[in-house]
């Protein structure tokens, strides 16, 4: 019963330290009290039962507290400091781990999507340059092809001529001079 009253203290000092370093909302705090004295109970009747068959004496109470008076006297800030180490050790793993996910998967993903970015933009620079020099380049070529095509819009906005040439008269000769006009 000693050894559960050890246990018991050790616990409570975990718990401690743990609600310390984590700050529950103040609703959970009662909560969490109540968890912690069912384990606490459960563990001292479980220790009951297989020491002594469950029988409830003075001695097992007065076991309890003489368990829980020499742990806080020998072991307490042994366990505390123990805890704390352990709880810098998880917080450094999960920084570490957070920095491996950062520094392996997150920043090449990111240089990848900077890259390709940088890509298709020097590819689209490219194209809209090329188109330019095309246009250019295609110049020379529409002059010579509006100059070609000069005396035969004359005569394509003749009625006179046009009648003659294609036999069609009325509102398809008016549709195919509005079609000339808009790209003359």
């Amino acid at each position: 019963m000693a050894g559960s009253g050890a246990f018991m203290g050790a616990l409570f000092d975990v718990y401690r330290v743990l609600s310390g370093q984590l700050r529950p909302p103040r609703w959970l705090v009662p909560l969490l009290d109540i968890g912690y004295w069912m384990v606490a109970t459960l563990f001292v009747f479980r220790a009951l039962l297989y020491s002594n068959d469950g029988q409830v004496r003075v001695y097992v109470f007065l076991g309890l507290l003489l368990g829980v008076w020499l742990y806080f006297r020998l072991a307490s800030r042994l366990t505390i400091r123990l805890v704390q180490l352990c709880i810098r050790l998880v917080l450094a793993l999960i920084r570490f781990l957070g920095r491996t996910v950062e520094y392996v998967i997150i920043k090449p993903v990111l240089l990848l999507y900077r890259l390709l970015i940088i890509l298709f933009g020097f590819l689209w620079a490219l194209t809209i340059f090329i188109g330019k020099i095309m246009l250019q380049l295609m110049y020379p070529f529409l002059l010579l092809g509006r100059l070609i095509m000069k005396p035969l819009r004359k005569r394509l906005r003749n009625p006179d001529w046009w009648n003659r040439f294609t036999g069609l008269s009325g509102k398809w000769v008016q549709a195919i001079k509005r079609l000339f006009r808009r790209n003359g």
